[in-house]
């Protein structure tokens, strides 16, 4: 089957658009998940998706869904897409690029009369940042059974709001949109990203075939002292919450982060209280990212990292919350292969490469087949509000990427 050109202009039009929901002062983003910059975001892609004949639902944990029917009722849907959600000083590709490929790759087909054997279903999932409310990925780990729907609600965010009630308050703004069961089946998954690394650039390479994603553990931790006058109380005598965090970190950027060149280990967030000036700390809350592409080391570490946190802890006392414990995967070689074939024919320079980086897909490779497609981004700079994609690259991503849906689903 020929593909149908995808419209480059209207792609980038659309994430340009899709960029005004939640824009910040510096050319960036910031569309916390649940949030209304994010419904303002929805909005969009559904006045864009039902415009071209898809269907619009959602389900439980709040993954919107956008379905172009296929001839065969009894094919399981092949899903391609990401999520809309960013960081607060994010930019205008991480995640939305994958949603609004997938949108115009399935628009695409719809407009041309293309009548796919399977349902293609565009997905945004929800809250893949965990910026808000963390851990990140809640939508498609739910989805996939790997997290309950009864703890992705209890989550709370900085000011007190939890998941199920801006859960709540996002279906009743979207209450026509009929619910999907949670965790339907799926005969595949495809989902475009910008690298989000320095990789395809520096080799002049503009589709990534992405092997696999690299292992990742997460911990919130909290280092539990005593308050104290700063100017009577003796160092002694103290149970400096504080001083307990620095000789911890001390440890494990040593031990852990200096492991191997291969391990990404970081300390991302920090909370000291009461936060005073003239008072001892008396409780440090902070977060530990820490990754590994080998799952042995991965594991090796984080029972390091753990050890490390009860030694040197006294004289105060610690808690260790475990949030994400994400091995290593493998994406499916067949549709990697497919990826690759179209990139060739189109002419298009590609190579293979591990993704440093966290996705959706992950969730998604347990239970189909499963493949991610990059493209370059400029610096490999993400997470931040100068992030940038060219145009060209945009579009030759979703060339492949509507390629591929067309193998998964011809006849």
């Amino acid at each position: 089957m020929q593909s149908p050109a995808i419209d480059g202009d209207r792609l980038w039009s659309r994430l340009m658009q899709l960029a005004e929901c939640g824009a910040t002062a510096k050319g960036g983003v910031n569309r916390q998940a649940l949030s209304l910059e994010e419904h303002a975001a929805w909005r969009l892609v559904i006045g864009w998706a039902e415009s071209a004949g898809l269907a619009a639902s959602t389900d439980a944990a709040g993954n919107l869904f956008l379905t172009l029917p296929g001839s065969d009722a009894e094919a399981l849907p092949v899903m391609t897409g990401s999520h809309l959600d960013s960081q607060p000083t994010g930019g205008r590709f991480d995640g939305v690029y994958g949603v609004a490929a997938a949108l115009e790759a399935v628009c695409t087909l719809a407009e041309a009369g293309v009548k796919p054997s399977h349902d293609l279903v565009v997905v945004a999932w929800m809250n893949e940042e965990g910026s808000r409310f963390a851990p990140g990925m809640m939508g498609s780990e739910a989805f996939a059974g790997m997290r309950s729907l009864e703890f992705i609600r209890g989550v709370r965010d900085a000011v007190g709001i939890s998941v199920g009630e801006a859960l709540d308050a996002q279906m009743a703004e979207f209450s026509a949109l009929p619910r999907k069961r949670l965790g339907f089946p799926i005969g595949a998954y495809v989902e475009a990203h910008i690298e989000q690394g320095p990789v395809l650039e520096a080799e002049e390479k503009v589709i990534g075939v992405v092997t696999g994603i690299q292992g990742k553990k997460t911990w919130e931790i909290s280092l539990l002292g005593e308050e104290g006058h700063a100017g009577t109380l003796a160092t002694a005598d103290r149970r400096d919450a504080l001083d307990a965090f620095s000789r911890i970190a001390q440890r494990m950027y040593r031990e852990v982060g200096g492991d191997d060149p291969l391990v990404k280990f970081t300390i991302g967030r920090l909370r000291v209280e009461p936060n005073a000036p003239s008072v001892v700390p008396s409780r440090v809350v902070f977060s530990i990212d820490l990754r590994h592409p080998d799952n042995a080391v991965l594991d090796r570490l984080g029972d390091a990292l753990e050890r490390i946190c009860k030694e040197s802890c006294a004289p105060c006392d610690v808690e260790l919350k475990r949030l994400v414990s994400a091995p290593s995967n493998e994406f499916d070689s067949n549709l990697q292969a497919t990826i690759e074939q179209s990139a060739r024919q189109r002419g298009i320079p590609s190579m293979h490469l591990l993704s440093a980086a966290g996705h959706d897909a992950r969730y998604m490779a347990p239970l189909c087949p499963s493949a991610m497609i990059f493209i370059p981004c400029r610096d490999g700079v993400s997470h931040a509000e100068h992030e940038w994609a060219e145009p060209a690259h945009v579009t030759a991503g979703a060339d492949v990427l509507l390629d591929t849906l067309l193998t998964l689903c011809g006849d």
